[in-house]
């Protein structure tokens, strides 16, 4: 079980032997792949699919990409997609981690994984560890969505609701993995997770740059909390490189709200050093005062040619029923990429002739409340025609 650097407790990189792969594969070896999930992309996952268990951890990511008319007239952005990995098997994108973690504690034989959430990777640790036959406790801050921690009753994890922050939670889920022998599944702790998450820049490469050839750089917005999500991206376009199957890197924008802010403010004073802020933010997932996974989500950004936006609460809230007018009900970490890219516009960093993608990370089933503070309540009436006649004017 090795985390992190034991010389300074850095984040590690798992390293492929790439002469071995560009002799094995080729394109048309994935292309050909029937496997709808992130199992096609086995040569670049750094363990073996779980076989025989139920289809939950079998039907993770493959999630769609959509080209949405209606937000592409309104942004004057004729190449912009949205890939909602909302639809993964628990609603959100950290299903990619936990099915690579509870393969691999499969394989080394750790009977229990844990993990500190603000509620999706406690989720998703949770069902992916159902679907497997395998125990899971999750640690989560007492204010998560009642939504998330549901899911992780039903899921029938060991749930344990700190009266503190994430930050304290993650910090306290360390210490049992110590204690008791348990594999920590922690994001920015545990390399096996950016793993998991690079699956989705597999997918966008495949489903779109691949079949798209486009003469401009992908622009691809991704909200950011610990910074695991967009690390993993970054790594996952970086082995694509490297293999040489992708001949344009992204540009990767990282998008975090004004109120949990700590990576954002490194990048833009133009060094790695990230300091912790007092993380007060609507969209819960990517509320966190001390990134793990800092310094690769600043070079996700710095050396693919992005950036990073911050953008506030209101925008984060008024971003939700925009997504949703095209069919798309993001919780507020998922709206804060869009609204991000509707910021970079006015700011002149995506001009309309650039290929936008969008990434939705969860499901706004996640946080009912949030998503009923974004729009204007229902209207009730009398059960009588005129009424409804009346309503209609």
């Amino acid at each position: 079980m090795t985390y992190v650097c034991p010389d300074d407790g850095g984040n590690l990189d798992i390293v492929y032997d790439f002469d071995a792969l560009r002799q094995e594969l080729d394109i048309s070896s994935i292309l050909k792949d029937r496997v709808e999930s992130i199992w096609r992309y086995l040569p670049f996952l750094p363990v073996e699919e779980i076989p025989g268990y139920a289809t939950a951890i079998r039907s993770v990511g493959w999630t769609p990409i959509f080209a949405p008319t209606r937000l592409r007239k309104d942004l004057g952005l004729p190449g912009l997609w949205i890939k909602d990995d909302s639809r993964n098997p628990t609603a959100s994108f950290k299903d990619r981690a936990s099915a690579v973690v509870v393969a691999r504690a499969k394989e080394i034989g750790a009977e229990v994984v844990v993990t500190a959430s603000t509620g999706n990777a406690g989720a998703a640790l949770a069902g992916m560890a159902a679907a497997a036959d395998h125990k899971a406790v999750i640690f989560a801050p007492r204010s998560a969505p009642p939504a998330k921690i549901a899911q992780l009753m039903v899921y029938q994890a060991q749930v344990l609701l700190v009266d503190g922050n994430y930050d304290q939670a993650f910090d306290l889920s360390v210490q049992a993995a110590d204690e008791f022998g348990w594999y920590c599944r922690n994001t920015g702790y545990n390399p096996f997770t950016a793993e998991g998450k690079k699956s989705a820049a597999l997918e966008i490469w495949e489903q779109l740059i691949y079949v798209r050839a486009f003469d401009k750089p992908l622009s691809v917005f991704v909200s950011v909390g610990d910074g695991n999500i967009i690390s993993g991206l970054h790594k996952g376009f970086k082995d694509l490189t490297e293999i040489g199957w992708l001949e344009q890197m992204p540009r990767i924008y990282g998008v975090q709200s004004t109120g949990s802010a700590a990576v954002a403010n490194a990048f833009n004073a133009g060094d790695e050093v990230i300091h912790p802020v007092a993380a007060d933010t609507r969209a819960d997932s990517i509320s966190v005062d001390l990134p793990r996974d800092g310094v690769r989500a600043i070079r996700a950004a710095s050396q693919t040619g992005g950036a990073y936006i911050t953008v506030p609460d209101h925008e984060i809230m008024a971003a939700i029923p925009e997504l949703g007018q095209v069919g798309i009900f993001a919780e507020p970490a998922g709206a804060a990429a869009y609204a991000g890219l509707k910021q970079a516009i006015s700011q002149g960093m995506i001009s309309d002739a650039d290929p936008v993608l969008v990434l939705n990370t969860g499901s706004g089933l996640k946080d009912v409340k949030a998503a009923m503070a974004s729009v204007p309540p229902a209207q009730v009436i009398e059960p009588t025609i005129s009424a409804v006649e009346k309503a209609l004017k």
